[in-house]
């Protein structure tokens, strides 16, 4: 990332995040690289990390669980603003400890993801932990909002906006589900006015 826009990312970041994730990758450090059995629209596919930046920017975001409160509130705006992040120039991926039968039915599902955005099933927690996030167990018997028992374990919402160098511009944690995907909205935008005015 040249200077500008690690500068730029980094007033925003200062000026924006109340406070980061605990020990999650900062602004700077390497994403590690991932591939992953993923859903959208309902279908599983792999999808790997290093393929999409090669076409931009890419928001990874990690959630608890899918068809729980706040995810189905994240889910639901990342996919109500899909177009203003491919406008952007930046696509997106939610990853979660969910199975991938599990998120073959939250992708498809017309209140949250709806079809628009892929969201992978990290279901061992290994790509969790390769961004420092912790991996929780959820307490026996709760249940999704489907009144469906949660069989996974779990990590803490947090988001990367990951650049096409295979970078972390900037991390997004300790915010509500609406303000998280706001500020990587804002983040992903900012990026492309930077290149915009560099190009």
């Amino acid at each position: 990332m040249n200077k500008s826009v690690a500068g730029a990312v980094l007033a925003l970041s200062a000026a924006w995040l109340a406070w980061p994730a605990h020990a999650a990758l900062k602004e700077g450090d390497i994403a590690p690289d991932f591939r992953l059995q993923a859903s959208q629209a309902g279908k599983p596919f792999h999808y790997a990390l290093k393929d999409a930046l090669r076409k931009g920017p890419v928001v990874v975001y990690f959630y608890p669980s899918a068809f729980t409160n706040g995810c189905n509130v994240q889910a639901h705006l990342f996919a109500q603003n899909v177009e203003k992040f491919a406008a952007a120039g930046a696509s997106i991926v939610g990853v979660s400890l969910d199975s991938i039968a599990r998120l073959n039915d939250f992708s498809a599902d017309p209140q949250f993801c709806a079809g628009k955005i892929p969201v992978a099933s990290d279901a061992d927690g290994q790509v969790a932990r390769a961004f420092d996030l912790p991996v929780t167990e959820v307490p026996a018997g709760r249940k999704d909002t489907r009144g469906i028992e949660i069989d996974h374990a779990r990590t803490e919402r947090t988001t990367f906006v990951v650049t096409p160098d295979g970078r972390v511009a900037a991390t997004v944690g300790g915010v509500s589900p609406d303000q998280n995907v706001r500020k990587a909205l804002e983040i992903v935008q900012q990026l492309a006015a930077t290149k915009g005015r560099r190009s």
